[in-house]
């Protein structure tokens, strides 16, 4: 098998790139996929190799070849300076604003962000000296309104956690960096498959890459993509001083992941976007929220910006008591009930935004349910969900 050269792997399409990204037979004795290299301590020859480190491996917390293999295979996927990969996703939340805030900056954040991100600059960034303002998502270039003397960075996320609200990420990148300001972004639901955050503007980008990357619900990792090689050294350097690490085990399952990334998001979009308009015309549901539904009012960026969508959304259904709702929930069969997504199997879980928002008010009337569309058959998922509809009806 011919190895090829950086530039014509270039020109290789995205499912092509996707299936050989990362891997070596000649490197591997011949074997298809690269080997699990576990191991903490590295022996050098001798005194001078040791000093001078003349190794292209120091010790484990600085990586090996199966966690290179992953990391060569994400770099072709994001598109920017380069990737480090963290032991969970929320872990590759923290890292950028670890790595790049400091006492007395100030941090502008989504109110549509993922929950335990909040809790983090909540609860962890004041103690560090770090002020946090949360924002409209649907604010656009009037981000600019909000930035103060000392405003060092803007998080992004679209579509927002369980509201799924579409964020204008170009108009809010030129307002920040015509300041000077970093703009991050979580981009988990599209993936670059679906939208090339660094093209638009996004300075740090964000994937919980035990979703779509690994797939399969059995693996707990995040990445953290930087589009300029002076963010990624500065990225770098906390990744190395707080000592983050994979185990080799979720490097080989991500990147064994990867290889069908694309095919199994080319299945569960379509089933997505066909689950949310049968759910649009369910006397029982009130509203879908879903970006790639012409009815949703983040609509027009959705198709503008993005090329896809994942099978990720939520629903508010009509109001009734908390009580309708858990029948419905309680009774499915083929929908667990788990706070994760992006794996082969479906999922529905209730939620409550209105508690923790702070810039927007949450204006549902029923209760909310956030669906994840597996791969099962998508019509006895809509006949499971059929059956929960009549239970809800009968408990309201």
């Amino acid at each position: 098998m011919k190895k090829l050269s950086p530039t014509e792997f270039s020109h290789l399409r995205e499912k092509t790139r996707l299936v050989l990204a990362g891997r070596d037979p000649a490197d591997s004795y011949g074997f298809v996929n690269p080997p699990i290299v576990r191991g903490s301590t590295v022996i050098y020859p001798n005194t001078e190799d040791f000093l001078a480190r003349k190794s292209r491996y120091t010790y484990g917390t600085q990586g090996n070849p199966t966690i290179d293999a992953l990391v060569a295979a994400l770099n072709t996927m994001e598109g920017g300076a380069g990737v480090l990969v963290c032991s969970s996703g929320l872990m590759a939340c923290t890292l950028p604003l670890l790595a790049t805030l400091s006492a007395g900056d100030h941090l502008l954040v989504t109110d549509s962000v993922y929950r335990p991100q909040r809790n983090f600059c909540d609860k962890m960034l004041p103690k560090l000296g770090i002020s946090v303002d949360y924002y409209d998502p649907a604010i656009g270039a009037d981000i600019a309104s909000l930035f103060k003397p000392n405003t060092r960075a803007v998080w992004t996320e679209a579509p927002g956690s369980q509201t799924f609200e579409m964020q204008d990420i170009p108009a809010i990148a030129a307002a920040c960096h015509a300041r000077d300001i970093l703009v991050m972004m979580d981009n988990t639901w599209a993936t670059p498959l679906f939208f090339d955050s660094h093209k638009a503007g996004v300075d740090i980008s964000v994937q919980a890459g035990t979703k779509y990357y690994a797939g399969h619900s059995d693996v707990l990792i995040g990445t953290v993509s930087a589009r300029t090689p002076e963010l990624y050294a500065k990225l770098k350097e906390a990744w190395s001083l707080l000592g983050i690490i994979i185990a080799p085990e979720d490097a080989f399952l991500t990147l064994r992941g990867i290889r069908t990334m694309q095919i199994r998001l080319k299945e569960q979009m379509p089933a997505g976007i066909a689950m949310a308009q049968w759910l649009e015309a369910r006397p029982e549901v009130a509203r879908v929220l879903h970006p790639a539904l012409p009815s949703d009012p983040g609509h027009a960026l959705w198709k503008r910006d993005f090329t896809g969508a994942s099978s990720l959304f939520a629903i508010e259904l009509q109001p009734a008591p908390m009580k309708a709702a858990a029948a419905m929930l309680d009774g499915l069969s083929l929908f667990g009930m788990g706070a994760s997504w992006g794996g082969y199997e479906s999922l529905a879980l209730p939620f409550d935004c209105a508690p923790y928002r702070t810039a927007t008010v949450p204006d549902f009337k029923g209760p909310t349910i956030r669906l994840h569309i597996g791969l099962e058959d998508i019509e006895d998922l809509k006949a499971d969900l059929d059956a929960g509809f009549a239970r809800f009806r009968a408990a309201m």
